[in-house]
């Protein structure tokens, strides 16, 4: 299994030949001058100093969609920093898909954060260490949005599965479209070993580097419709027909046995497995 990890990191990282251009695809939205879009459109870069941290969002709205970035994380001492990249939409009642990178001491591994939110419910946080080091490379992030599941893959090797379970009585993400995120920001009141280690500022300023953007997805257009079946950046069709595979896609048995292992080996918290948080029973999904 260490083999395949590392071919599918190699696979990877090959994949940005394809890539968006950033100038078109997003806009800083906020830190003064501490996001930087650089070598034409190809990296995108955040820093974090003692004054502002920053962050970028996506121009496009999504209803759906294979979404790919490729990051390299704070490298060093990044205790106390956090590394925003997820989907939501806005309001009380908004819909999110995170990932979080938590950052750590020197020689101490950072914690991948996930988590779920539907009609602004939360609390669905499942956490990871990471099989690499991720400040010394780019690696893939990504989201796989679809009518029947949102799942989480690092190099293209699914590490969670929320499945559409309504029929059940549980919310599913499917009628808000969101915009991609990011930022980089200071979170030592509670990031690193529950807010014990705080931000340590000579090591300032802090950046990370983005680059690889890839949407195959559903973008929402005027008139509360949707345009599928191209790549961000490119002219689409109307309507859910025309999207790719990933608008169907589940994981088969082979992926499904691989997340389990992913699962079993690197899973630091699942709040699925957290009786203490949940004193009137845990969340319905966990029994299913």
């Amino acid at each position: 299994m260490a083999r395949v990890l590392l071919l599918l990191g190699v696979l990877a990282a090959c994949s940005a030949l394809a890539a968006a251009n950033f100038n078109q695809e997003f806009d800083i939205t906020w830190g003064d001058g501490r996001g930087k879009i650089l070598e034409n459109g190809q990296l995108l870069t955040l820093t974090l100093d003692h004054t502002s941290g920053s962050g970028f969002q996506s121009k496009h709205e999504y209803l759906y969609g294979k979404i790919d970035m490729q990051l390299k994380l704070v490298p060093g001492n990044s205790a106390g920093t956090v590394t925003a990249y997820y989907l939501s939409s806005q309001g009380a009642t908004h819909d999110e898909i995170d990932f979080e990178f938590l950052g750590n001491v020197t020689g101490e591994p950072y914690t991948l954060h996930t988590n779920v939110f539907t009609q602004g419910q939360g609390q669905r946080e499942q956490q990871f260490r990471l099989w690499f080091d991720p400040t010394k490379d780019f690696h893939t992030y990504s989201i796989l949005w679809n009518p029947k599941h949102i799942i989480f893959m690092v190099d293209d090797l699914p590490i969670r599965d929320f499945r559409n379970l309504e029929s059940k009585g549980i919310a599913f993400p499917k009628n808000q479209p969101m915009r991609l995120y990011s930022s980089l920001w200071n979170a030592d009141d509670w990031a690193t070993q529950g807010g014990r280690v705080k931000t340590d500022w000579s090591h300032a300023p802090f950046a990370a580097s983005y680059r690889g953007f890839r949407a195959d997805a559903c973008v929402a257009v005027a008139g509360g419709k949707t345009r599928c079946g191209n790549t961000v950046g490119t002219e689409g069709t109307a309507g859910a027909s025309a999207a790719g595979d990933w608008y169907n896609q589940e994981l088969d048995l082979n992926r499904q046995r691989r997340m389990r292992w992913v699962q079993s080996k690197y899973m630091i918290y699942n709040y699925c497995t957290d009786p203490k948080r949940y004193p009137q029973g845990l969340p319905a999904e966990c029994a299913m």
